[in-house]
């Protein structure tokens, strides 16, 4: 296992590094189309929030309506307190529910299909759901289940949209990592143990959220002469949900010393929120020309782990999760 960065003070010094941006200097959205995956919950719902608040239409892309509905509700409410000038507390914010199981790739394409059916542009994508660390479990699709809903999911997804990105340009795409990344065996990912169930659950998640980064670093290759900004991002230490899965997985007394750890290191989520609002509203990143940058609190490029550089691995991994697509989604349709 690498744990390369934990101990290199480049990286203790990202926990000391500068708020490059916020809430206010968000520019007003209006007019602006924007997809939140994961959107009911956690750093998903503080991004929706302020998408919203800023004029955006924003498309909540969660499993479940009910909570998503309940996400709506509470949503109205903050922008009325915390935003009592905008347009979105006076007329109501723009916000719809998305149906996405990120967990079945061919019910995420018929998500995307939705959305494109409704003929509408698409400016902003931000790939934030996911789950965190949790017992083996296979999706749907036969495919571990961190690495199916964590990458292969918003692979799907992305694709599925990326013509519509393209005609909506300037389009941004921002694709939440984590710097759990650098938690890898040697090499980074070996696609041939995919499904092996002796890998720990935490390789498993690093494991996902490298990809994330490979991910988001061939996409943005593949978009260089396009208007269309690609970049990854670490929200950040944030105490939500998807931190249940690391306790679950550590036993009672592991867990507890890193809960500790987490909530004494821990920012709030509309703190975690903005460095993927840095990435999918900032004209910094179109006159600076950022395209599969790693981003760390608050709006920070930073060096990834270097395994993220590697285009041979990137292609692989595309390569990988284009057959799995094509043999999982077309045998589910038959």
């Amino acid at each position: 296992m690498s744990l390369r960065n934990y101990a290199d003070p480049k990286f203790l010094k990202t926990f000391f590094t500068p708020d490059r941006y916020s809430h206010d200097r968000i520019p007003q959205l209006d007019d602006k189309v924007a997809i939140v995956t994961g959107a009911n919950t956690g750093i998903g719902y503080a991004t929706t929030v302020a998408l919203a608040a800023h004029g955006a239409r924003v498309f909540m892309a969660c499993r479940s309506e009910t909570k998503c509905n309940e996400a709506i509700s509470k949503i109205r409410e903050e922008i009325k307190q915390n935003y009592p000038r905008s347009r979105a507390a006076e007329e109501g914010p723009l916000l719809e529910f998305l149906q996405l199981d990120l967990n079945d790739m061919s019910a995420t394409q018929e998500s995307a299909q939705r959305f494109l059916d409704m003929g509408l542009p698409l400016h902003i994508l931000i790939n934030n759901g996911g789950i965190g660390a949790s017992p083996f479990t296979l999706s749907a699709d036969g495919i571990e289940q961190m690495f199916a809903v964590n990458h292969l999911g918003h692979f799907v997804f992305t694709t599925a949209l990326l013509g519509r990105l393209k005609e909506s340009q300037p389009s941004r795409i921002v694709v939440v990592s984590s710097m759990s990344h650098e938690i890898s065996v040697e090499g980074g990912i070996d696609l041939s143990r995919m499904n092996d169930e002796s890998e720990g659950n935490i390789i498993r998640y690093g494991r996902s959220k490298l990809a994330n980064i490979l991910f988001a670093k061939a996409l943005a290759r593949r978009l260089a002469s396009e208007r269309v900004y690609c970049n990854a991002v670490h929200p950040g230490i944030i105490d939500t949900q998807m931190a249940s899965g690391f306790y679950e997985t550590l036993g009672a007394f592991k867990a507890r010393i890193l809960r500790i750890v987490t909530l004494a290191m821990a920012i709030s989520k509309e703190k975690g929120a903005l460095t993927s609002l840095y990435c999918a509203t900032s004209p910094e990143i179109e006159s600076m020309d950022f395209r599969g940058s790693f981003f760390i609190p608050i709006a920070n490029e930073v060096n990834a782990n270097p395994l993220t550089e590697n285009v041979e691995l990137q292609e692989q991994l595309w390569t990988y999760s284009e057959k799995l697509v094509e043999e999982k989604v077309k045998a589910r349709s038959l």
